[in-house]
């Protein structure tokens, strides 16, 4: 499961820009999916990380752009290392026409280096209609709009196992808090609370997320994320001390922080929905319930359920989101039909394809909710789009991947540091700020 299948505009700023991006954007008028078959003949190359079930649900989606259009698309795995993978391409004459690019700074990456078309007024104009202005500001790099977030994860579920909380006689809680005094009773039943996986560092940054957002707000969020206030400032003091509450509790993390420190993602989950339980809970994004279903074949909603990450000491409820973003490369062949698929994907037809063949969540307001195949996908699908502009992007999927997205580095060692030894949230801040500066002024050089 990889990490990358992991801002804000006022209303008045987001018509000035509507405006602005518009009139700098490429392409035509007409649709890309009249059903007329008017891309018969042509081909489009698409690239993207997904493999296994992923890949073949994402080639539903191909399929019925070739359906209606007569192009044939095809698809190319670039594996985790989506930048490596599209400028060997680009430089050895063979690009893809479309990327799914995982990460707002990799699209940023990629818009720096010149490889990017801007998206036509035709995609733009959709994604006014279907998507909520904050993930067209994910999708724009200086004024001009490049990426259009097709596929997405709500990242603030905390899923457990209902014969777990029964057991204990706990319900859902809707506070930080109460998740804490659950998972205290849920321990004093002979489980412990929580399965945490800390040898992934990335899960680390994501449980930093949902409390920061929650207990900060939306406003510092985007500061933090933009470095108009450092990792020392005193919210993020606050939320890594609150953070702590949990790390520090042997009773509430399964094995102790060492044990949390052997333990990966998948096994994560397994702690829980495996045949062997050794937690009751474990926090990660909505694509848990794949892992549930796909691997140990339980059913979702039934033998797995989730609740909102809850709000943190008077804070608000926070959703946290990751996603996929469809790019047009300047260096692909057939910049026109990728274009017309690019505005294909924009639409809730598009997304219906892959919602009703499982493990996908849209950010598409305009798809019909009952197309997705169950309750708790439902749920949490729903719960991303009705944040609308109150949605924050994964906040180390903004940053330099030398401090947001490098295993043994960054944010990720210096939060498994913290989960090992919680004592110090001050010296953890510090180090991060110290991290982060550096980072950050290597991708200004």
């Amino acid at each position: 499961m990889s990490h990358a299948t992991r801002r804000r505009i006022a209303a008045t700023g987001a018509a000035a820009l509507g405006l602005a991006l518009t009139a700098t954007a490429c392409g035509g008028s007409g649709s890309g999916s009249s059903g007329k078959q008017e891309l018969k003949g042509q081909s489009v190359t698409v690239a993207g990380v997904w493999t296994g079930v992923e890949q073949k649900n994402f080639k539903k989606v191909l399929d019925a752009f070739s359906e209606k259009t007569g192009a044939k698309v095809n698809f190319i795995s670039t594996g985790d290392n989506v930048s490596t993978v599209i400028g060997s391409k680009i430089e050895g004459g063979n690009a893809p026409d479309v990327v799914m690019v995982p990460q707002p700074g990799v699209l940023k990456e990629f818009a720096g280096k010149g490889w990017l078309q801007p998206l036509s007024a035709n995609v733009y104009e959709k994604a006014g209609i279907h998507f909520a202005p904050v993930w067209r500001d994910y999708g724009t790099v200086n004024g001009k709009y490049y990426g259009l977030y097709f596929k997405a994860s709500n990242k603030s579920t905390v899923w457990y196992s209902p014969d777990a909380f029964t057991q204990a006689g706990v319900e859902p809680p809707k506070t930080y808090d109460a998740m804490l005094k659950a998972g205290k009773t849920v321990s004093d039943s002979g489980l412990p609370a929580f399965s945490v996986a800390g040898e992934d560092g990335w899960t680390l940054t994501d449980w930093f997320e949902n409390v920061y957002l929650s207990q900060a707000g939306p406003e510092n969020y985007d500061k933090l994320a933009e470095r108009k206030i450092p990792w020392t400032h005193p919210t993020v003091v606050k939320a890594l001390t609150t953070l702590g509450e949990l790390f520090k509790d042997k009773n509430l993390v399964a094995g102790g922080s060492s044990g949390a420190l052997r333990t990966d993602f998948p096994e994560s989950v397994e702690q829980v929905f495996g045949n062997d339980p050794k937690a009751g809970m474990v926090y990660e994004g909505d694509f848990v319930g794949g892992i549930v279903s796909g691997e140990f074949k339980k059913k979702v909603g039934e033998d797995a359920k989730f609740f909102p990450f809850p709000a943190v000491k008077g804070g608000k409820t926070p959703v946290v989101g990751g996603g996929d973003a469809a790019a047009v490369l300047k260096a692909g062949k057939n910049r026109e039909a990728a274009q017309k698929l690019v505005e294909f994907m924009a639409t809730p037809e598009a997304a219906e394809v892959w919602a009703k063949a499982g493990g996908f969540t849209s950010p598409n307001e305009s798809l019909n909710p009952d197309a997705y195949q169950d309750d708790a996908s439902r749920k949490s699908a729903q719960a991303l789009v009705k944040a609308g502009d109150s949605v924050r992007f994964d906040l180390s999927d903004l940053a330099p991947a030398a401090f947001g997205g490098t295993k043994g580095a960054g944010e990720w060692k210096l939060l498994q540091d913290f989960l090992r030894d919680p004592s110090d949230p001050e010296g953890t801040a510090r180090k991060l700020e110290a991290a982060a500066a550096k980072a950050y002024k290597d991708t200004q050089d």
